[in-house]
């Protein structure tokens, strides 16, 4: 009796602390009335559906509905607007800082990832996509069904909706341009809960801006992709790299970057620098078989003192379970998906680095990242020049996304294996951005949402995401969402 009473004590302070917990029966009550499924409190869904991948950030939702139709995210939009929640879509539920929970307490959660269907019109090669698969299932559906494929990142859990609406950066990058590059049309419930198609010749304005900022501005329940034929052939390669000093990283980092920049990094070559406590690599995936790699990549290796540690010549599936560390089946994933782990993360997009900018971070890196035994790492994405589709895009397909100019994506991350992340570890990853920024001016560096840091405030995070494109997303914000139906704590908000 004792423990229950507790219980019951415990709830009640939850709600005591959080009012917007405190309209649980009005919107169980709505939903229940437009007959939108949830997850029961406490069943299985709920508690698959509320475990964040990011250990560190738990928040409690006052109902999650789980949809399968469209009409039925819409009437959950509008049960959330009627009762005063805010809603927030979930996808594949990837967000570092956890905001497909809401970012905070007492939002309505639109859990998508049970929408997750996947079909290719042979006659267009125009593939549409639920907005809850995910990346995995998408690649290996693409590829069953005639060899097709669009650029994404190489985790098969993360969701498509967020991922592609937000950049979308993989080893097929510098070929084929971001998966945000990619999206031909979506179906979008806004915040009226009214559906509309957005495209780049219907509802024009947006379709920019959910191509770059969409979790501002609607809920997509469908995506329509253009794909391109899979390649026949492609090579996953790594070099280990003798960055053993401060001195020799920058020194290393001077000449990749010099190549990048003097337009020699051919199309068909992917890849990052990775380093973690154990190991500084270049990974990569060139679109050609591995003599053309030996060829393209030698001018390379002669600038960094290195030699390929591996090449090996894969399909576009092999290639794809090769960068997953796992087998065939742990790429085709879907729900319940219960990947977690306990971290912090922060991102950076940059021009090329000035000198001392290089020496900064050489020095960071060998001085302070390599005497902290935590499981961190860096990734330094080889992502412009002159040969980069990122880079040398349409002119008549502009979007939201900000960085076109850039040389390089860095995602930071700094996790604990076990136990709680320290209330000390956010200087160590802080410190090392620092490092960057100190040497760089404002318009030379920005940060990539999808690699979102909850640290940052409304004001900072949306101005570093979204950059130049800011007044126009907060116009388009104030047109669609005056009331901020849909909120999380680093939404675009509307304009005075």
């Amino acid at each position: 009796m004792r423990f229950q009473a507790a219980l019951s004590l415990a709830s009640a302070a939850l709600v005591a602390a959080d009012p917007r917990l405190n309209k649980r029966a009005a919107i169980d009550d709505c939903l229940s009335a437009a007959k939108v499924p949830v997850d029961a409190r406490d069943s299985t869904g709920w508690k698959n559906d509320v475990n964040p991948f990011n250990q560190r950030l738990k928040y409690t939702p006052a109902a999650i509905a789980v949809p399968t139709t469209t009409e039925q995210i819409a009437a959950a939009v509008s049960c959330g607007a009627k009762v005063g929640l805010k809603v927030t879509a979930k996808s594949g539920g990837h967000s570092y800082a956890s905001f497909g929970l809401g970012g905070e307490n007492g939002h309505l959660v639109v859990q998508l990832d049970r929408m997750n269907a996947v079909t290719v019109d042979s006659a267009t090669n125009i593939a549409t996509v639920q907005a809850g698969a995910r990346l995995g299932h998408v690649a290996t559906l693409l590829y069953r069904n005639g060899k097709r494929a669009f650029s994404h990142g190489t985790c098969p859990g993360v969701g498509v909706a967020g991922h592609s609406l937000h950049g979308g950066f993989g080893f097929s990058s510098h070929t084929h341009g971001l998966a945000v590059d990619w999206i031909h049309s979506a179906t979008v419930v806004l915040a009226n809960a009214t559906v509309v198609e957005a495209s780049e010749t219907v509802n024009p304005d947006l379709f920019w801006a959910i191509r770059g900022s969409g979790s501002n501005f609607g809920i997509v329940s469908t995506f329509k992709f253009r794909t391109f034929a899979a390649p026949s052939q492609v090579t996953v390669f790594s070099v280990n790299l003798p960055w053993s000093s401060g001195s020799a990283i920058a020194t290393g980092w001077a000449a990749m970057q010099d190549w990048i920049v003097a337009g020699s990094m051919p199309k068909e070559m992917n890849f990052r620098v990775f380093g973690s406590p154990s190991q500084t690599q270049l990974q990569g995936m060139y679109h050609g078989d591995s003599n053309s790699l030996r060829t393209a990549i030698a001018p390379l290796l002669t600038k960094l003192g290195a030699s390929l540690n591996q090449a090996q010549q894969q399909d576009w599936m092999g290639a794809f379970t090769y960068y997953t560390y796992g087998s065939a089946s742990a790429v085709d994933v879907s729900y319940p998906y219960n990947m977690v782990e306990t971290f912090y993360s922060k991102s950076l997009v940059t021009s090329a680095l000035p000198t001392a900018a290089l020496q900064a971070v050489g020095n960071y890196w060998q001085n302070t990242a390599r005497k902290n035994n935590r499981d961190w790492f860096i990734i330094i994405d080889a992502y412009g020049g002159k040969n980069s589709a990122i880079t040398n895009r349409p002119a008549n397909s502009t979007s939201s996304y900000a960085f076109r100019d850039q040389v390089f994506l860095y995602e930071l991350y700094d996790r604990v294996k076990s136990g709680s992340y320290p209330s000390d570890g956010f200087s160590l990853l802080n410190g090392w951005v620092k490092s960057f920024t100190d040497n760089l001016k404002p318009e030379q560096w920005g940060m990539y949402v999808n690699y979102a840091d909850p640290q940052l405030n409304r004001t900072e995070a949306t101005s570093l995401y979204y950059k130049q494109n800011l007044p126009r997303l907060q116009q388009i914000k104030r047109d669609l969402d005056p009331n901020e139906v849909f909120y999380y704590p680093q939404a675009v908000s509307p304009a005075k």
